[in-house]
């Protein structure tokens, strides 16, 4: 007889094993009011709320959460959601949705073992918050790892639309300010030359900046250095614009001549610095900067952090516009661009037995685990701040 590792048990046919049937979970939703500098979102609108309520789940506000984004908390309770002052009672929920990431303090009041959906931040977060969420023994989703069916970052891409339109409606306002501005039009009028905007970057904000400046008319000059990024820039505006690599001279040239100047890049850590001050200095008088990647250190050597108050400041003629947080001032429409995406992945959560279940399932979701029951899963935080890290697919089967 051969010798085999098996028993004869072993070997004899099994019976088959199914799987066990989804359960369908309810979910207890608390939304806290956020207390971050300048934060006026909130991450589900009253539709989501009434949505949601009418698949048998709770949503607890705290009152007064949606004021900033102009939905008052009647709006919510007609939607179904339960209102109340007590910020301690609306972090005890199960599952906690915010816009920004807790501070220690709101962790601290967190239930145990709980859920927490909101944005992470890695450029501005300390070590500190990820030993908050730890002796918690909480699991973090982040809206910005999330993943779609094709592999893209809905609620990174969705937000970098409102940046990219918001940023030439923003320079048209700037144009036109009575102390600084040049009392130009942006657009394109009969017999008067284009406004001249130029854009550094060539992702999703730079493709809807230059939308929007196509729309009004300007005349539009990209440069990136990737070339796939600009041709499908050009395919996806559907016309053929001023396209170039950043080439010192050529950049210098455009830059001279612009009225407005708007920065795009991403860079992995920190924004490369592709405009230099000496080329700052020889930009006209009264042009205007929009420096829409300041939250990861600006692409224009002259950007300086500005705040919502007061969001500009002049320096070697020209007007600079550095907010970090543009989203944030056309408050409602990024709360329904935030709702839109997160409320279909809570409906699937709880069709599929709750998180556990659901990232099993769907990888888009596990994708935009960070923090899987105090342990951190995420690779790029862990080597960021310097923490021990597990490989997600290690600890779900």
């Amino acid at each position: 007889m051969s010798l085999t590792p098996f028993t004869k048990q072993q070997l004899l046919p099994q019976e088959e094993k199914l799987e066990v049937g989804k359960q369908r979970s309810d979910l207890f939703i608390g939304i806290p009011k956020e207390t971050s500098y300048q934060e006026r979102r909130i991450c589900l609108i009253p539709d989501a709320v009434a949505s949601l309520v009418a698949h048998g789940h709770r949503v607890m506000i705290e009152a007064g959460a949606g004021v900033s984004s102009s939905y008052s908390d009647k709006d919510f309770s007609d939607a179904g959601a339960e209102i109340t002052n007590d910020t301690k009672k609306v972090f005890s929920c199960p599952v906690i949705l915010k816009v920004e990431p807790p501070t220690l303090q709101e962790i601290e009041m967190m239930a145990h073992q709980g859920l927490l959906i909101s944005a992470i931040q890695i450029k501005t977060q300390k070590k500190e918050y990820f030993e908050a969420l730890a002796s918690k023994k909480i699991t973090g989703l982040a809206f910005e790892f999330i993943k779609d069916e094709d592999g893209s970052y809905p609620a990174v891409k969705s937000l970098s639309e409102i940046a990219g339109t918001a940023s030439v409606l923003i320079a048209s306002e700037l144009m036109i300010n009575q102390k600084i501005g040049k009392g130009l039009l942006l657009g394109n009028i009969t017999g008067v030359p284009p406004t001249e905007v130029v854009i550094i970057g060539a992702g999703t904000v730079a493709e809807y900046a230059a939308r929007t400046a196509l729309g009004l008319g300007a005349n539009v000059k990209v440069f990136d250095n990737s070339i796939t990024k600009l041709r499908r820039l050009q395919n996806n505006l559907n016309q053929r614009i001023f396209t170039s690599t950043i080439q010192e001279k050529v950049l210098l040239k455009a830059l001279m001549r612009c009225d407005v100047a708007i920065g795009a890049m991403r860079g992995k850590n920190r924004t490369p610095i592709v405009v230099t001050e000496t080329m700052v200095e020889r930009m006209k008088k009264g042009a205007v900067i929009i420096d829409v990647c300041i939250d990861t250190g600006g692409c224009f050597e002259t950007s300086e952090v500005t705040t919502h108050e007061k969001p500009t400041f002049i320096k070697n003629n020209v007007i600079h516009y550095c907010v970090p947080n543009i989203p944030s001032r056309y408050s409602k429409t990024a709360s329904m661009s935030i709702s839109n995406i997160i409320t279909p992945f809570l409906l699937q959560i709880a069709e599929d037995g709750g998180i556990e279940s659901s990232i099993r399932c769907n990888y888009g979701l596990k994708n935009g685990i960070y923090f899987y029951h105090g342990l951190l899963t995420n690779r790029p935080v862990a080597e960021w701040f310097n923490i021990p890290f597990r490989d997600i697919n290690l600890l779900i089967f």
